[in-house]
């Protein structure tokens, strides 16, 4: 992309506004650009700020093509999540984004199966369905975060399940009570 005229890098993002004011993202191995205008961008710890040519504060909310009722940021670089239909969806580390219009085509991965909660770590990522039953996804990993694509039932009950960055397993159960694996 040619054409910026301010960027800012943090956390491994990088953003930037080009002289028209329009706003881009690194994703994967491509700019994508994001509705708004700014004239100058930041991104760092405290979240993606902007101001406009009126001066005005701006906090990047935004979507990404999707809507989720819940999202795991955990996964070892991807991201996974389910919909208000209990659909589940994950994003490979660096996937290959359209644009049509300037709007940005992410490709979310669809799984087999129906989850209301999905947390992925390091080594496999867990969910609970409907019906608190639990279940285990092995074999993700950055680039294939669908992994082996066979659900593994695992004894008990819980109504939220995440799993931590080192591959820990934490529940709750519809009592309040909080588990670890």
């Amino acid at each position: 992309l040619t054409g910026l005229k301010q960027i800012d890098v943090s956390n491994g993002q990088v953003f930037g506004v080009n002289s028209e004011d329009s706003i881009f993202t690194r994703y994967g191995n491509n700019w994508v650009q994001l509705p708004g205008a700014l004239k100058h961008v930041t991104v760092g710890p405290a979240g993606v700020w902007g101001v406009n040519k009126n001066n005005l504060i701006y906090k990047l909310v935004g979507e990404a093509g999707n809507k989720f009722k819940q999202i795991d940021a955990g996964g070892n670089q991807f991201v996974a999540g389910v919909n208000m239909q209990d659909n589940i969806y994950c994003l490979n580390r660096d996937p290959t984004v359209t644009t049509l219009g300037g709007a940005a085509s992410i490709p979310w991965n669809l799984l087999t199966g129906a989850l209301k909660y999905y947390s992925c770590g390091p080594y496999s990522c867990w969910g609970v369905n409907a019906a608190d039953q639990i279940f285990v996804m092995k074999g993700v990993t950055p680039d294939s975060c669908m992994g082996s694509n066979t659900w593994q039932q695992v004894p008990g009950a819980l109504s939220m399940i995440e799993v931590s960055t080192d591959g820990r397993v934490y529940g709750v159960n519809s009592a309040g009570n909080v588990y670890r694996r």
